[in-house]
């Protein structure tokens, strides 16, 4: 090999798939001495010397393009003050997670023993060479205004103090649509402001960039009014000081129309609140403790627009909103700056987000069923995944603007679709359904606990606090093998259906059975027998309502499950047969498919039934089912027999439920093809629409199907999931991993939540005709 082509292979390598990433695991394969010496000796020579004869070449072939320094001393620590560099480090870790989570950043963070400004400045100022960008974090005031007013004289990347400007930018765009709400100018409102630090002088002076004037501001620090008189108050506050000192918190909210708190807790009253103007606006955004609490704010007035700093609120004013989407943004063009042009950018991108339809994953996120603009609901959830689309092109396209590039981007299209294929959305959903789980908790049975992998899943199924985990089998076995694998066990019940212990539930089991199956070839004494078994067992904890939920099949036969949850829980009224369905967490979003496990060859009739409970089932995640009924045949293309089935049972469905978005029969490629879709089929209910629901003419064809995308298209895959059960069961894959049990006990949870709680379950029970039934048979007995 010629020492050129050595030269062009090394530089190949080291520029392939650049900006680069920081992972645990290398993002260039290096299984060879080949990929070894072009990874480093020789051939790192190579990128180097390219390198020295052209600065810019660091971004070719580096990592510095994608990699942001989250820098801090420790000195302003939220919530907790100057706790100094090593304790403030986990905070700085934890903003790392952030930007990477939320915008595929990678960062280092760096914790400097440091506290005069100047050193501090001369400490990052000779890191540039390492980053693309710095986010300076808890710095206190009034040092941060210097170190960062310098560090942007001094460097040529991209610097930014979160404290100061990511509040700033996330509550203007809040105060944006809060004043279209209430109808009122910005130009016009009178401001009270609380706190006079960082974070205050920021939102105060971005609120001025956006058309606010400085005379309508009164603002308070810890001294009292800002006020002509005061000598402390320095070139940032100056324009904002009044003229008279007697001013006090209670006398400025009289009329006021915006109250903004970035200082303690509990400091507003619910008079100040009621003296304000008319449709006033509060942004309390304290944290913990807010200045006034939410439920306060919005009892004193019922045309109150309120924010706070708090999730569990509407309206959250929350930084997460900004920075990640502002860096990738300005690291994508090279911006040498982070200036106003860019940070109004971000206000009016946010701002006109929360004007747009919300998608479907976000309703689920936050457990409503259509999120809407209006007065609880002004700035965009965190969890929104449009945010990076949506921000990072503003900014950037900003930083174009004002001349702070230093290169551009030719195709915004393209950059956008990139920004999406970065995060990707495959896992989303798991985190959003993971979060809902969490808000109402429910009770799993995990009928085969003597097992390593259904024991780590229930662990971190408890420690997680997305269910309260339930093992079945024999204790002994199960804290062997937990103590084997140092799993924790603690606080979880573990119940042995064939113990001593259980022999009056089995008999009470037995008997509820046995009244549900005396005609249908079995006894009274094998109904109490088979109780022990534990998929039995676990079943008719759900249906008796001890339990909620059930999850088994990791070690046995699919049907070995499937048989008693339709003997003891049965279907759903007007549910004639149950059906399989796979989950799949694609790059595309999720995809339902289904029947992947059941029905072999299903008539016109059952395809219709089994399309119609896939669409119910992808409502319980909160998504708007939009379902594909496939074929190899395009909307009549073919004649066979196959083919007219799909399509009469595509005719089926829309006679049942006309609304349902679905359409058929058609080929995969039509489904995912929108140009193909909308330039030869403009007919079709899924033009221009992301199809998320696949159903297959048999069992033969969706198996397959899921198969191929699990394992070559990388997909992960959740399921089989039971559709038409009246309560949850679930069966897993033989085999599973433990995150895939994990996955599905999440599942579990959310169908389990679309049923009826424990109390309803109890009564419903109560009031049926078996369990009367059951009530006299025992006293006989």
């Amino acid at each position: 090999m010629s020492k050129e082509t050595r030269r062009s292979q090394a530089l190949e390598y080291h520029a392939k798939g650049r900006p680069g990433k920081i992972e645990v695991v290398p993002t260039k394969e290096a299984k060879t001495q080949r990929d070894l010496s072009l990874a480093y000796s020789p051939g790192v020579a190579e990128p180097c010397k390219e390198i020295e004869s052209n600065r810019e070449n660091i971004y070719k072939y580096t990592a510095k393009g994608n990699l942001v320094g989250v820098i801090t001393n420790g000195t302003a620590v939220l919530g907790l003050g100057d706790i100094g560099p090593e304790a403030s480090k986990p905070v700085m870790e934890g903003k790392g997670v952030l930007f990477k989570i939320f915008a595929d950043i990678d960062v280092f963070d760096i914790e400097i023993n440091e506290k005069d400004p100047e050193k501090f400045v001369e400490i990052v100022q000779a890191l540039e060479p390492t980053f693309g960008g710095i986010n300076l974090e808890d710095i206190k005031a009034p040092e941060c205004f210097y170190i960062e007013k310098e560090l942007k004289k001094r460097m040529k990347i991209p610097v930014m103090h979160d404290d100061q400007h990511g509040t700033a930018i996330i509550s203007s765009a809040a105060l944006l649509n809060a004043l279209e709400l209430q109808k009122k100018k910005i130009e016009k409102v009178r401001f009270v402001v609380n706190g006079a630090g960082a974070a205050a002088m920021a939102c105060v002076k971005l609120y001025v960039s956006l058309g606010a004037r400085h005379e309508n501001f009164t603002l308070f620090d810890k001294d009292g009014v800002l006020h002509a008189g005061r000598t402390d108050l320095g070139e940032d506050k100056a324009p904002f000081a009044v003229k008279s000192a007697d001013w006090t918190l209670t006398k400025a909210m009289k009329d006021a129309d915006v109250f903004l708190g970035l200082s303690v807790g509990n400091v507003v009253t619910t008079e100040m609140v009621q003296s304000m103007a008319k449709n006033p606006i509060v942004f309390a955004m304290a944290n913990p403790d807010p200045e006034i609490t939410y439920d306060k704010g919005i009892a004193a007035r019922k045309d109150l627009i309120m924010a706070t700093g708090r999730s569990d609120y509407p309206n959250q004013v929350n930084n997460v909103l900004g920075f990640p989407f502002i860096f990738r943004g300005a690291l994508d063009v090279r911006a040498t700056q982070i200036n106003e042009e860019m940070k109004l950018a971000a206000v009016h991108a946010l701002a006109d987000l929360a004007k747009s339809p919300v998608p479907d994953i976000v309703n689920l996120a936050y457990n409503e069923k259509n999120i809407v603009f209006g007065p609880h609901y002004i700035i965009p959830k965190p969890l929104d995944p449009r945010l990076l689309a949506c921000i990072a092109p503003a900014v950037a396209k900003a930083a174009i603007a004002s001349g702070v590039a230093t290169t551009t981007i030719k195709n915004w299209e393209a950059y956008e679709e990139e920004l999406n294929n970065r995060l990707g959305i495959d896992n989303q959903l798991m985190r959003v359904i993971g979060s809902k789980a969490r808000r109402d908790p429910k009770r799993l049975v995990f009928a085969e606990a003597d097992n390593m992998k259904i024991l780590k899943a229930a662990s971190i199924v408890f420690e997680e606090g997305v269910a309260y985990p339930i093992l079945l089998g024999n204790e002994e076995k199960i804290r062997r093998i937990a103590e084997t694998h140092q799993i924790d066990l603690d606080g979880i019940p573990i119940i042995d259906p064939r113990s001593d212990e259980q022999e009056e539930k089995r008999k009470e089991y037995g008997q509820l059975l046995f009244l549900k199956r005396q005609r249908k070839g079995l006894n009274k004494y094998e109904s109490i027998k088979i109780m022990k078994d534990r998929n039995y067992f676990g079943c008719m904890m759900v249906e008796t309502g001890d339990a909620d939920a059930m999850i088994s099949g990791l070690t046995r036969n699919y049907d070995e499950t499937i048989r008693p949850a339709l003997q003891v829980i049965g279907t759903e009224e007007s549910v004639n047969k149950i059906a399989g369905m796979y989950l799949l967490l694609t790059k595309k979003g999720p995809i339902f498919m289904a029947d992947t496990t059941v029905n072999f060859n299903p008539t016109a009739e059952e395809l219709a039934e089994i399309t119609l409970m896939v669409a119910k089932e992808v409502r319980n995640f909160n998504l708007t089912p939009r379902i594909a009924m496939l074929s190899y045949s395009n909307f009549g293309s073919s004649a066979s027999p196959e083919a007219q089935l799909v399509a009469k049972a595509r005719k089926l469905v829309k006679e049942r439920n006309p609304s349902l978005i679905v359409d058929g029969e058609m080929q995969g490629i039509i489904a995912f093809n929108k140009e193909i879709l909308k330039e030869n089929y403009p007919f079709s209910e899924l033009v221009d629409k992301d199809v998320n629901t696949l159903i297959f003419p048999n069992l033969a064809s969706g198996n397959i199907a899921y198969n191929l995308l699990k394992e070559v298209g990388g997909a992960d895959a959740i399921g089989p999931i039971l559709l038409g059960l009246k309560k949850p069961v679930h069966v897993l894959q033989l085999g599973s991993s433990v995150r895939s049990i994990f996955n599905m006990a999440l599942v579990a949870v959310i169908d389990a939540q679309m049923k009826c709680s424990r109390n309803q379950t109890e009564e419903i029970v109560r009031k049926s005709k078996w369990w009367k039934r059951f009530q006299k048979v025992s006293k006989e007995m």
